[in-house]
């Protein structure tokens, strides 16, 4: 199942998931999702708990993938949402 067909189904994020928003908070964005902006991401690290997954998300999916790819680095559960907002169909705030 696509994440946004997993949404779109009412379903919840459970405690272990978390949407990271790396772009333009002002931009529409996933309810329930935190932002975290990208020039400060190496600076909210500890505030990131490494026993959760997160589903990192942009305009288009390439600054989310190079995100993905640090945390990931840094021992993070990390996913790219592919296509990004771009593809997104569910819910905006």
């Amino acid at each position: 199942m696509r994440f946004d067909e997993h949404f779109q189904k009412g379903n919840q994020l459970s405690k272990k998931k978390e949407v990271v928003v790396i772009f333009q908070w002002n931009a529409k964005h996933i309810p329930g999702s935190v932002n975290i902006p990208l020039g400060l991401l190496e600076f909210s690290l500890h505030e990131l708990d490494k026993t959760k997954e997160y589903i990192i998300v942009c305009r288009s999916g390439a600054r989310s993938g190079r995100t993905t790819e640090f945390l990931s680095s840094h021992g993070f559960h990390a996913i790219n949402m592919v296509g990004g907002m771009m593809n997104w169909e569910g819910n905006v705030q």
